[in-house]
This record gives structure tokens, sequence and C-alpha cells, in this order.
């Protein structure tokens, strides 16, 4: 499932002083947090269930949700940086009958650089579908941390992002970024909080293909 993940953004960090997207005499800055992106990675944010469960025809189709409406809070003041998403999960069932209960699992992950995985957590939601009502919602939220250590740039990469260039230095018109030890030192730094269903294979496969 990890390998379905788009790479990471890579953000130049900014000077205090910068505003973001600012354009000065040295370039366009932007700024590099160490609060992990969060997102949902590509084919993880719905789940379908069928009964029976061997088919997967639409009059099979029993229940469906999605997760939505990400709420993102940080804390980067101490040690580790501790990422908490809210998040909502909404759902439809087929047969609006007798009050049902639905429990649906999700992960947590703590990604690094775009392709490793430091932490992972899973987690459930029950969904409480009313009698009569095909329509159900509910909230959840997961947290992760990472040492602010490791998702801070080491101070030479710093240096050589931020630095002044003039438009007649040999190496003005030279992204940084083009350079491997500086990509890999940027990708090191920068995490991802990522959440969505824990599916399983037919149900991955089922995602990528409907």
């Amino acid at each position: 499932m990890m390998r379905r993940l788009t790479a990471l953004a890579l953000v130049l960090l900014a000077t205090a002083c910068s505003r973001e997207g600012q354009i000065t005499t040295g370039g366009i800055y932007t700024t590099r947090s160490v609060c992990p992106q969060v997102g949902i990675p590509a084919a993880t944010g719905d789940i379908t269930l069928f009964s029976p469960p061997n088919r997967t025809d639409a009059a099979a189709l029993d229940v469906s949700a999605a997760i939505t409406n990400l709420r993102i809070s940080c804390d980067d003041s101490g040690a580790n940086v501790i990422s908490t998403v809210a998040f909502d999960v909404v759902a439809t069932r087929r047969d609006a009958g007798e009050a049902r209960t639905v429990v649906l699992p999700f992960f947590s992950v703590a990604m690094r650089g775009g392709t490793d995985v430091v932490a992972k957590k899973l987690g459930s939601v029950g969904l409480n579908f009313a009698a009569g009502s095909i329509r159900a919602q509910t909230s959840s939220q997961a947290t992760v941390q990472v040492s602010r250590a490791a998702a801070t740039l080491p101070e030479d990469v710093r240096k050589e992002l931020t630095k002044e260039r003039k438009s007649d230095d040999p190496d003005a018109a030279v992204d940084p970024l083009a350079r491997p030890e500086i990509r890999d030192a940027v990708a090191r730094s920068t995490f991802e909080h990522l959440i969505g269903f824990e599916l399983t294979q037919e149900q991955l496969r089922y995602n990528a293909t409907r």
C-alpha cells in the first residue's frame, strides 16, 4: 500500500523575517515546518463492504464509508513534535432497516522521506445507523510523535538553502535541491502523518479499479 503514496513535496526553509511566498533579491522563500504534512494515501480514504462478501457488484453493496474533514493540530514546543489529526467518517448503507452498528478499522502512520514508515497505529470507528436511516457519521482522531531533532534540517543544509544568490553568481541558476546530498537531507527531515482505512488486499484492489 505504501508504494502508492506520492512523493513528498520538498520545500525550502525561510528566515524568520520572510513571509510565505515573498519574492526577494535572493529568490522566493517559503516556510518549512517541523510539523508533519497530513494527508490520506491514495485509495485508502474509502471503504466498501459487500453482502455477501464474495461479491463486488452494485447489488451486493452493503455499506460504503469515507474519511473526510481532516483537522490538524501540531505541538512543536517540546523535544517531540506531536501531530494530532481529527477527522470525520461518513457512511451510507443499502437498506434503511433496523438500528445497526458498523465498526471500521483505520491506520495512523508517521512516514519519513515519503518512503519509510517509522510508526504505525491501528484504530477503529463505530458508525451507528439509526432505525430507518441509511446515513451515519462519526468522528475520531489519531496522534503521532516524531523527534524534533530528526525533523530539523542540519545547519549546513539550512544555510545552503537560504543563502542569497545574485544573478551573476555561478550557481545562481542551479536549484540546491538538484544536489543529491541536499535533496536527501531535506527528505530525511520531512515527515508525513497519514490517515486511512486499514484495507484488505481485495478492498485496495476494488478502490484502485472501480
